[in-house]
């Protein structure tokens, strides 16, 4: 039996680089000690709670991303907001997580479609209203398309330091 290190990934969203390419998929492997201890020495960090400890940390462990040649500070601070927070829980479940919480985070991401642009939705009760006024009525607005998020599970409250005691 040997040990998974290193897990593939997907961004919901993705990263867009300074050429304008779009990078998704990507690798991260487990963290070891060092990964989590050596982004405390750096003097930018002030101290476990630094939101920042994430972005260096995330820098250790994601080893690819789309066709990039090396993954950096920078490129994780260049994540939207969803993607920063898909790869915590990603790191949360890979490296405190069982199979079963793995399988989920994966079968979620699945589920879930992000936002794309700003396509109008109609409903089909939006839909036979609008036959029902005739073709000659003017629609004024659509009934918004009732969306329901598939449950979320969150992971990155197992990634967060807990704040050190005051000596």
């Amino acid at each position: 039996m040997s040990l998974k290190t290193s897990y593939e990934f997907t961004l919901p969203r993705g990263y867009i680089d300074r050429h304008g390419a779009l990078h998704t998929a990507g690798t991260m492997r487990l963290a070891t000690a060092r990964d989590e201890l050596e982004p405390l020495r750096d003097p930018t960090i002030q101290g476990p709670d630094d939101p920042r400890l994430t972005v260096l940390i995330l820098a250790r462990v994601v080893q690819t991303l789309g066709s990039l040649e090396m993954v950096t500070p920078h490129e994780i601070e260049g994540l939207f907001a969803a993607d920063l927070a898909f790869l915590q829980d990603f790191y949360g479940v890979i490296n405190f997580g069982n199979q079963a919480e793995y399988e989920a985070l994966l079968a979620a991401q699945a589920a879930s479609e992000p936002l794309t642009g700003a396509t109008p939705v109609t409903t089909p009760a939006a839909t036979a209203s609008s036959e029902s006024r005739g073709p000659d009525s003017e629609a004024t607005s659509l009934e918004p398309a009732e969306y329901s998020a598939p449950p979320r599970a969150t992971y990155r409250a197992r990634v967060e330091e807990m704040p050190r005691e005051s000596r």
